[in-house]
C-alpha cells in the first residue's frame, strides 16, 4: 500500500469533515469540559466519527489514535493520528481559526500529513520525500534570516499552570526580539503557516500526537527544521515542539533554553 493512496483518503476525510464543521459553525448543540478550560463539542465528535468511517473502510487493519477517543493508542505499524477539530475553543466562540488534522505514521515515521482549514478552503498536505503543498502549489519555508525580522507563533496549554507561566515569560522575551508572536489557537495550522512561509517559527509544549502528526511532516517536507524546545531530537510522544525555517532556529533555541532546560523538559514529559 503506497502513501499516495493513504494521502488521497486522508484528503477525502479531512475535507468532508471540514465541510461538516463549517456547516455547524455557530450551530453546535453541546459543550463538555475535559478539564477546566479544555473544551469539546458535539461537532468534534461528529467530525471524528466521519473521519473514522472513511479511514476504517479504506484501511480496516490500521491503528488509529484520535483525540476524542475513537481509536486505540497503539504505536508501531500503521497508525493514524487524528484531530477532528483542532481549535475547539476558537470554534465554540465562532472565531474562524480551526482545522482538521490527519497524519499517518508507519513504524514511528511520519509518512502522510493533511491539514484542512474549512473557513479558507486551504488544504495543506505532504508525503514523506514528496514535498509539501498548499492545495496544488508547492510550498517552502521562508528565507527570513534573522530573529529581529521574523514573525512567530506559540500556543498555551489549558491545564498546566507552571508551564503556562514559563510560556508567558518566553512569549514576552521573543515578542521583544521579533516582529511579534501570535497565539492563534490551532497548532496544526500554525505549523502549516511555518511551512508556507507565513510564519518563521512556532513553539509549544505538551501537545498530543494528533496535534503534531500532520503539521510536523508538512514543515519538514517544506524545508523547515523541527526539534524539541531545546534543539534536541523531536519526539512526538512528549509533545514539545519547535518548528522554524531553519535559519533562525538556533536563535530561538537560545531564548527558549532559558525557560525549558533539559531538566524541565523531562519533568513535562
Amino acid at each position: 500500500m503506497d502513501n499516495r493512496a493513504a494521502k488521497t483518503k486522508a484528503i477525502e476525510a479531512a475535507t468532508r469533515a471540514g465541510e461538516y464543521i463549517k456547516q455547524r459553525l455557530g450551530n453546535f448543540e453541546r459543550i463538555d469540559y475535559k478539564s477546566a478550560f479544555n473544551l469539546v463539542t458535539d461537532v468534534d465528535k461528529g467530525s471524528e466519527e466521519l473521519i473514522l468511517s472513511i479511514l476504517r473502510t479504506a484501511f480496516p487493519q490500521d491503528n488509529i489514535l484520535a483525540e476524542e477517543g475513537g481509536g486505540a493508542a497503539k504505536s508501531g505499524g500503521r497508525r493514524w493520528l487524528i484531530d477532528p477539530l483542532d481549535g475547539t475553543t476558537n470554534f465554540a466562540h465562532s472565531y474562524p481559526f480551526f482545522s482538521v488534522s490527519i497524519g499517518l505514521e508507519i513504524d514511528g515515521i511520519l509518512e502522510v500529513g493533511v491539514v484542512f482549514n474549512p473557513i479558507s478552503g486551504e488544504l495543506f498536505s505532504a508525503e514523506r520525500g514528496g514535498g509539501a503543498f498548499l492545495n496544488d502549489k508547492r510550498i517552502h519555508v521562508s528565507d527570513v534570516p534573522a530573529l529581529d525580522k521574523s514573525l512567530l507563533a506559540t500556543g498555551f496549554p489549558p491545564d498546566t499552570a507552571k508551564a503556562f507561566n514559563r510560556n508567558i515569560e518566553s512569549f514576552s522575551a521573543l515578542t521583544d526580539m521579533t516582529h511579534g508572536v501570535r497565539r492563534d489557537g490551532s497548532a496544526a495550522l500554525d505549523l502549516c503557516f511555518v511551512a508556507s512561509g507565513r510564519l518563521d517559527g512556532f513553539w509549544e509544549f505538551k501537545l498530543a500526537p494528533w496535534d503534531l502528526g500532520a503539521g510536523v511532516l508538512i514543515v519538514t517536507e517544506s524545508g523547515g527544521t523541527v526539534t524539541n524546545l531545546t534543539g534536541g531530537q523531536f519526539d512526538i510522544s512528549t509533545g514539545h515542539v519547535l518548528a522554524s525555517n531553519g535559519k533562525i532556529h538556533s536563535d530561538i533555541v537560545k531564548v527558549l533554553d532559558r525557560y525549558y532546560s533539559p531538566a524541565i523538559n523531562k519533568q513535562l514529559q
